[in-house]
């Protein structure tokens, strides 16, 4: 295999302060000796990779979660240090490597962080950071059941440029009980005046069997708090491409935002299916053509963690109608679109031969656009993108 097969590393750290009302991860909360323990079966199974990946280069690596800033800090340098004995980084050095060109994330909540922490990820080759705000407004912030307040934000921020971290990226969340338009551009200008290089900001959906899914499905909870109407959530995703792009910062993504040169290229690496391995309870992976993810149950993940054969569970060999409709549903959540070139290169067949009577359609509805390359979503398909990028599913096989 070329040695320079590049591939993303997703680590799931699943501990919690408190769980948010409208979060539907895989995340709870536990004491530093439950951490302690889940470090080592995570180390364990990140150990039975290492003859798998010969061949391999790590490209980009993301610690998620849960709040991976919730580990102690010695907890998470055995499992830094650990990664970096294991698995095969780009260059070879003593440590995760100051300069080293890795993408290395983590995702950090605001009021979870230290100076020790965020010097220690510095040293350690953490290169971005992820900070979950949600909103600059304190009184959204506690109807959302966050920990922390704007205050609690600006100190971790703070302290993450202190570090000396370049890439910092902002969670922020539109959409929210009560939450008017006024409120969502003020989140934006403070977010905007600190000068990160990347946000994300997605709106509010209400997951199925969450606390905010009981209390929101219709709109309305019993204290009469409201969601925004479907025109104020359209007028606010309008104006967040306005007021981020006037300030230097792109939409590359359907929900994400950068200066230029600050994609998350981990995040990428998804969208254009890139091959991944996640590491940790829950954790999704593509590999080989396979996808997997591992076990939910925390006893079990322990139980087997040894075994990489055994952690697999609702594994799927994807076929070439699988691998095609991957291609275009994830490659249209970018602006740039999907290839037609590089389509035809993964199944040769050209992309028109087999989606052209969609592609067609779609193009006079508005919804999508012919591209130098390919094609892409238009404005308009964008605001509508769910079932636009469903109408790529194929019913027949190929």
């Amino acid at each position: 295999m070329d040695q320079n097969h590049e591939i993303g590393i997703y680590v799931h750290i699943p501990f919690c302060v408190r769980k948010c009302g409208y979060c539907d991860f895989l995340s709870f909360a536990a004491g530093e000796d439950e951490m302690e323990r889940y470090a080592d079966a995570l180390l364990e199974e990140i150990r039975g990779w290492g003859e798998e990946l010969s061949g391999y280069r790590v490209a980009s690596v993301f610690f998620g979660g849960g709040t991976p800033s919730i580990l102690p800090v010695m907890l998470f340098e055995r499992i830094a240090e650990g990664m970096r004995m294991y698995l095969p980084w780009k260059e070879e050095r003593a440590s995760f490597g100051e300069n080293l060109p890795t993408e290395v994330s983590i995702e950090c909540n605001p009021g979870t962080l230290s100076e020790e922490k965020t010097r220690t990820y510095a040293e350690l080759g953490i290169n971005r950071v992820s900070l979950g705000l949600q909103s600059a407004d304190d009184g959204l912030l506690k109807r959302l059941g966050r920990i922390h307040t704007w205050n609690d934000f600006r100190i971790s921020y703070d302290l993450v440029r202190e570090a000396g971290i370049q890439n910092v990226n902002v969670d922020l969340m539109s959409g929210l009980p009560g939450q008017t338009l006024e409120q969502w551009m003020t989140t934006l200008k403070r977010i905007a005046a600190l000068h990160p290089e990347h946000i994300s900001a997605y709106s509010l959906i209400l997951e199925e069997g969450t606390p905010f899914d009981s209390a929101y499905r219709d709109g309305k909870s019993k204290d009469g708090v409201c969601l925004p109407d479907e025109e104020t959530e359209r007028i606010m995703y309008e104006r967040t491409g306005e007021f981020l792009r006037e300030r230097g910062l792109y939409r590359y993504e359907i929900s994400n935002y950068a200066k230029s040169g600050y994609e998350c290229r981990h995040n990428i690496g998804y969208w254009k299916r890139r091959e991944y391995l996640g590491f940790g309870l829950g954790a999704s992976s593509f590999f080989q053509g396979r996808r997997w993810r591992n076990p939910d149950s925390l006893t079990e993940y322990r139980s087997v963690c040894h075994d990489r054969m055994r952690l697999r569970r609702e594994e799927l060999v994807l076929d070439r109608k699988d691998a095609m409709e991957e291609f275009m549903f994830l490659g249209l959540r970018m602006c740039e679109g999907v290839s037609a070139e590089r389509f035809l290169r993964e199944f040769h067949v050209s992309m028109d031969r087999v989606y052209g009577r969609v592609i067609e359609r779609l193009i006079a509805g508005g919804l999508i656009r012919r591209t130098r390359n390919g094609i892409a979503l238009t404005d308009r398909g964008i605001e509508v993108s769910n079932p636009v990028l469903a109408e790529f599913l194929l019913d027949e096989s190929y």
